[in-house]
């Protein structure tokens, strides 16, 4: 069981977190090339899938959840472990900007895209934004491969 649950948290943070990661590192490519579909695309795909990755921590919990093949009788993993609650604050905390920042200042750059304004303060936000929120997502790679305090 515990393989086929482990797959499937993997498979989900890849297919899941890939997209959300790329979609906000690489967000502000429309708003610089003045393209309004792409921005309003751009927000959309950062929203399901900001919405989506809680597959991906559902599936850690089951995962944690489970008895660990290395040592019988233990848990995978307690949510006291270090790197298991400061992986989920820095997702939640990703997510939160991915919400907060990344989709409002894409959505408001392919309304003023439209009306031929200016958007330069919205390429560096959601660039900005996008880029800490690519960051916070390698940092708990860092702490899923390494689990620091176990």
């Amino acid at each position: 069981m515990f393989k086929l649950v482990f797959a499937v948290h993997l498979l989900v943070a890849i297919f899941v977190v890939g997209p959300l990661v790329h979609a906000t590192t690489t967000a502000s490519r429309g708003i610089r090339t003045g393209d309004a579909a792409a921005s309003a695309s751009a927000a959309r795909v950062v929203r399901e899938y900001s919405y989506a990755s809680v597959l991906v921590v559902l599936a850690g919990i089951g995962l944690m959840s489970l008895n660990s093949p290395d040592h019988k009788g233990e848990k995978v993993a307690e949510f006291g472990d270090t790197w298991i609650w400061l992986s989920v604050l820095l997702w939640l905390v990703a997510v939160v900007i991915g919400l907060t920042v990344v989709v409002p200042a894409l959505t408001k750059a392919a309304k003023v895209i439209g009306e031929q304004g200016s958007v330069a303060t919205l390429t560096a936000r959601a660039g900005g934004a996008g880029g800490v929120v690519g960051l916070i997502f390698a940092g708990i790679v860092f702490l899923m491969v390494y689990q620091p305090g176990s």
